[in-house]
């Protein structure tokens, strides 16, 4: 199926279904997918097979000269975003200067928009690096993914590219508590000859089970709404969304649901 790209480094504003009026921002190239997970729902597709040269990452100079210019005129033009959000084209926290780049997004937002929040789509699997912990910490909306808290359901689901520790992930979301917005795709499907979904109740129990111990001030569902690198992937309905939220919202955190 048809996926895409982000083409820039700094991107929209656009309209999020979570977050409101969403100046993104592209830390990855913006011809190719850079992650640590394939998630096999990815709206930028799969990640190549193979290079024929090393990713090049935009500068933390460049970065920050781009959204300086961006947020200049937006504020000019009396149209602010809502949020400043890092996502693009892959893991943000993958780039080797994500804390300092976040320290110079304060300062920009401080300087042209104080009322917008920052955002961070993370799929938590640098937040071990401490500096990538504290650089979440500073943020409005540590948006932090677990789409599963059964390891082989993580596997087919987010194909995780090297080594992926389900059980120190959680561990390390503990940390954040309060301060993490856990993010959750619920989807159904067949990945590499198995059946996937973790929309079970032996997925729901387990997840909320991981909910109960992190204590994440929010909880975003969703499901599928752009097309998939893999095929025959099944939207949740918002019937069952919202039957799954009211379980969250029975344990005690607030959630917000995306159909």
């Amino acid at each position: 199926m048809a996926t895409f790209l982000f083409d820039e480094i700094i991107f929209g504003p656009v309209k999020s279904r979570r977050l409101g009026v969403s100046l993104g921002v592209n830390l990855l190239p913006t011809d190719s997918k850079v992650c640590s997970f394939d998630c096999i729902y990815c709206e930028c597709g799969w990640n190549p097979k193979q290079r024929e040269k090393k990713a090049e990452l935009p500068s933390r100079e460049t970065v920050s000269d781009k959204l300086r210019s961006k947020l200049k005129a937006m504020q000019t033009a009396g149209e602010l975003p809502d949020v400043i959000t890092f996502a693009g084209n892959g893991e943000p926290t993958l780039h080797p200067q994500f804390a300092e780049i976040i320290d110079d997004t304060i300062a920009l937002r401080d300087e042209f928009a104080p009322d917008c929040r920052i955002a961070v789509l993370s799929n938590s699997t640098m937040i071990q690096r401490e500096s990538v912990f504290q650089a979440l910490l500073k943020i409005e909306d540590n948006i932090l993914k677990l789409d599963s808290a059964i390891e082989k359901t993580v596997q087919l689901l987010d194909c995780p590219v090297g080594r992926f520790d389900l059980k120190q992930t959680i561990e390390q979301l503990k940390r954040f508590g309060n301060q993490a917005i856990i993010q959750t795709l619920f989807v159904r499907g067949e990945q590499k000859q198995q059946m996937v979904d973790n929309t079970t109740e032996e997925e729901l129990n387990a997840w909320l089970e991981a909910l109960l111990a992190i204590q994440p001030k929010q909880v975003m569902i969703y499901t599928i709404a752009r097309d998939t690198p893999a095929e025959g992937l099944q939207k949740v309905s918002v019937e069952e969304l919202n039957t799954i939220a009211d379980r969250v919202k029975s344990a005690g955190f607030d959630v917000q649901v995306s159909g």
